[in-house]
């Protein structure tokens, strides 16, 4: 099979990689980067390590090496070096609407009721047009999350 991004350091590259995984305090993931690209290379120190045996020697998936050598020829060595971007999902409370909700919660609960459950107060987010939706678990994570920041201040 033949690979559509060879990897072919410069000098310089390799030097910057090689210090990488030698000296210094690097982030894991770097340092992975770092091997991975050192180890696929196929300049001037001969044909570069096989996918599968990077990934055996690495214990990473053969797809994160391709997603490595991609990132390495079409953006260039800090990108590939770097997490890729873009991942995950999209926050569904923005910090505004967590205020909202955090002081909702503060407040004083719907007439008839003793307190405020996770579901009541997902709905009253929604009746008061601070998101068009959210769940009740949305809600509880937040204020799982305001609660333990809340106890470190």
């Amino acid at each position: 099979m033949v690979k559509k991004y060879v990897v072919r350091l410069t000098s310089e590259e390799r030097k910057k990689l090689e210090n990488m995984v030698t000296r210094g305090k690097v982030a894991a993931y770097k340092r992975l980067h770092a091997q991975v690209l050192l180890k696929a290379d196929i300049s001037d120190k001969g044909p570069g390590w096989a996918d599968q045996k990077i990934a055996d020697a690495f214990d990473i998936t053969v797809r994160s090496i391709e997603r490595i050598r991609k990132r390495l020829i079409e953006y260039g060595l800090d990108a590939a070096i770097r997490r890729a971007s873009g991942g995950g999902r999209k926050r569904l409370l923005d910090g505004s609407a967590e205020a909202h909700l955090i002081a909702l919660a503060c407040s004083d609960p719907p007439e008839g009721r003793c307190q405020w459950t996770l579901q009541l107060l997902a709905d009253k987010m929604v009746e008061l047009r601070y998101t068009d939706t959210v769940s009740y678990e949305t809600v509880r994570r937040v204020l799982k999350k305001t609660k333990s920041n809340h106890g470190k201040r």
